[in-house]
This record gives structure tokens, sequence and C-alpha cells, in this order.
């Protein structure tokens, strides 16, 4: 039985199913996803200069960690794909479960809680109008 493609055939085909959108991921924020979406959903479809905009002026947590995302994002698409920072705005953003770190605080007569510090993947992806 003759094989349908060599390896290189099979790396080229995949290669071109990749999205070259440019992207940029942080990823074990410190910032649980339910507060990461609440910025995100703010930004979502806006051009960059109005996203750094919303950003510089949100007062959560959060908006600091996706303004410096999004300055990488906008970096990685002028110098990795030639792209004009001008045209460019935000296709997609999301934030994904991360780990979970457990920490135990103790309580009255004995007892413990546990705390849980929740942290998410958050991801930007760019592209030009």
């Amino acid at each position: 039985m003759a094989k349908k493609y060599s390896r290189s055939q099979y790396k080229k085909e995949r290669n071109a199913k990749k999205d070259t959108r440019p992207k940029a991921t942080l990823r074990n924020a410190r910032v649980s996803t339910t507060k990461a979406a609440f910025v995100l959903d703010a930004i979502r479809g806006k051009d960059v200069e109005t996203a750094l905009g919303i950003l510089l002026y949100n007062p959560r947590y959060a908006s600091t960690l996706i303004e410096k995302l999004l300055k990488s994002a906008i970096a990685n698409a002028e110098n990795n794909n030639g792209m004009d920072p001008e045209n460019l705005y935000i296709a997609e953003c999301y934030a994904n479960k991360g780990p979970t770190m457990k920490r135990v605080k103790p309580r009255a007569q004995g007892r413990a809680y546990r705390i849980e510090h929740r942290m998410s993947h958050i991801t930007l992806v760019l592209d030009e109008r």
C-alpha cells in the first residue's frame, strides 16, 4: 500500500489551514475568567486605538493586563505580519479557565475554609480592516 503524501506535504497542508492572524496570549493571569470577560466584552470588535483608550480609563485590574497584551498583539502584527497598526481591530478576544491555587483560611472553633485563587488564560486575535 503506497503512501498518499510525504511527511513534508502533510506539514504544508497543515500550515495552509493554520490561522495567520496575529495574536497574543497571556497565560496564568491572576484574575478570574468572569472578571476578565467584563473588560474583554468592552473592547471586542473595536479598532485598536479605541480599545487602548477604553483600557486606559477602565478601573478594573484586568484592564491593565489586557492593555499590555493588546500592545504585544499590535507589535506582533507589525513586526511578524507587516500589518499597519492603524488598520487593525480586535477580531476575537476570550478568557479561558486556568489553574486554581487552593489555600486554607482558618475560621472559628478549629474549622478551616477553602479559598480558591482562580487564574485564566487570555487571548487576543487581531485582524486588518
